[in-house]
């Protein structure tokens, strides 16, 4: 199998929408891919279906979507796993998913047992504004 010439951070989106697509079929308005040193976040914008964007309007409601959706990913990730796998060369250690009901975004996360804090701002930024990592100081 031959690599792609595309940078792994595109092949694991294009990977991530396509999965979106046939375990759910519903496609994401647009996929984002993060990675920090072990850590590899994937953002889908827009993935939750008409339907479950109405159930979400009540709390009750918008709970039995993050929950299925945790465990619809749960069940089913193992072929995104062994795809990203095949893009990086690294294995999946860990994998979780959570569904942001009222914006209608689902967050991917692929770790290697570190705790991991997503927020989902309201805008966009330029990446140019921010770099880097705080050092672990003592």
């Amino acid at each position: 199998m031959t690599k792609s010439k595309a940078p792994m951070a595109q092949q694991i989106a294009e990977a991530a929408g396509a999965f979106e697509q046939q375990r759910t079929g519903q496609r994401p308005k647009s996929v984002t891919v993060v990675v920090c040193e072990q850590t590899l976040v994937i953002t889908l914008q827009d993935a939750l279906t008409p339907a479950e964007r109405a159930l979400s309007q009540h709390a009750e409601g918008a709970a039995q979507v993050q929950e299925f959706h945790r465990q619809l990913f749960a069940n089913s990730c193992g072929p995104l796993r062994e795809e990203i796998q095949r893009i990086t060369g690294v294995a999946v250690r860990e994998a979780t998913a959570e569904a942001e009901a009222a914006s209608g975004t689902v967050v991917q996360v692929f770790t290697t047992g570190t705790i991991v804090q997503v927020f989902l701002l309201a805008g966009s930024m330029r990446a140019d504004t921010w770099s880097g990592a705080i050092p672990n100081d003592p």
